[in-house]
This record gives structure tokens, sequence and C-alpha cells, in this order.
């Protein structure tokens, strides 16, 4: 059983978020730790957007009470739509799930496929072991700096939300350009410039 104030955590991400004037795009559950940052959202005023997969839609774990509830084929479909409708991305902690969809919206960003804030809302370490990864994945080479930078860790709400607000510094060259970049220099190199 979780413990409860996860669920508290998620709520007072909630009813921040709405004395924000910001409007909550989430994975469309009406249970555990999303279910009750949406009802607080919806609380407080703001407009909630759930996305959600058929498989998990027919379950009955359907937020019904979201202001707008879009239900997708697969997961990827819906991962896909809430990256496209969000401002930015705020993980709570959370299980598999959560750890998967904090690890792509990072990547994509590291990859220059979005230039979102990424932020990681975590009170009392429970994602200190991923950290501690991320540490040793640098150290080894496995991962670059600014690839590690490129999320914003926070313990409290009001730090994790001033986060998101703010526009991220940008990672660096994205893969793809710094490959066009070797491109360009070696054939530089081949015509003798």
């Amino acid at each position: 059983m979780i413990d409860a104030g996860y669920a508290r955590l998620a709520a007072a991400v909630g009813t921040e978020l709405a004395a924000r004037g910001h409007r909550l795009v989430s994975g469309g559950g009406s249970i555990s730790c999303m279910g009750a940052v949406a009802r607080a959202a919806r609380s407080g005023g703001a407009l909630t957007i759930g996305v959600i997969p058929t498989a998990l839609h027919t379950r009955e774990l359907a937020d019904y009470d979201a202001d707008e509830l879009v239900v997708t084929d697969t997961m990827r479909e819906r991962k896909a739509h809430m990256d496209a409708r969000a401002d930015a991305f705020l993980a709570l902690p959370g299980g598999l799930g959560t750890l998967e969809e904090l690890l792509e919206v990072w990547t994509a960003r590291v990859l220059g496929l979005h230039d979102k804030p990424v932020v990681v809302l975590d009170p009392d370490g429970i994602f200190a072991p991923l950290r501690a990864q991320l540490e040793l994945l640098v150290c080894r080479g496995f991962v670059r700096e600014p690839a590690a930078e490129a999320v914003v860790w926070a313990q409290e709400v009001s730090e994790a939300l001033d986060a998101c607000a703010r526009q991220p510094a940008t990672v660096g060259a994205s893969p793809i350009e710094r490959a066009e970049e070797q491109l360009e220099a070696e054939v530089d190199d081949d015509t003798g410039r």
C-alpha cells in the first residue's frame, strides 16, 4: 500500500497548479496519486485533461470527471498526445510507468526533440537511487554532464512548479546536429578548405 503522504503531495501539486492558473494534462487515471492531483486541480478551478488508453479506460480507471478525457488506442499514442499538449513535465513519486515516462521525456529533451522543462519532485529521496545511478553513468562516460543537468530536481511543490515555469537552458547540440557538424567538417577536410 502506498503511503497516504504521496497522495497528499499529489493533491498539493494540483492545488498549486490551479492557484497559479495552470491546466493539468495527466494520464487520465482516477486512482492513486494521478487521481489525487486531478481532483485537487479541479477543486481549485484548473482545467484538467486526461489521456488514457482503451485498455485502462475499459477497466473503469478513467477520470470521468476530467474536463476533457481523451481515449487512445495505445500507450504510445497516449504519451504522444500528452507530450504534445504539455508545456512542461513534472514527475512525482510513482511506479514503473512514472520512471519510464520520466526517462522518455528526459531523453527526448537531451536529443533536442523538445525544449520543455523536465522536473522531478522528490521531497523524501525516493528518486535518490536514480540520481546515484545517473552520477555513475556520468562518471563512466555513458552520459554527458549537460544531459544529466537537463532535469531539475526539486524538494518542494513551489520549487518544482517554479522550475516548470522557467524556460530551460539548451542542452547543447542534439546528436543529429553534432553528426551534421561532423559531416560538414569532414567534407571541408576532403575539399581542402
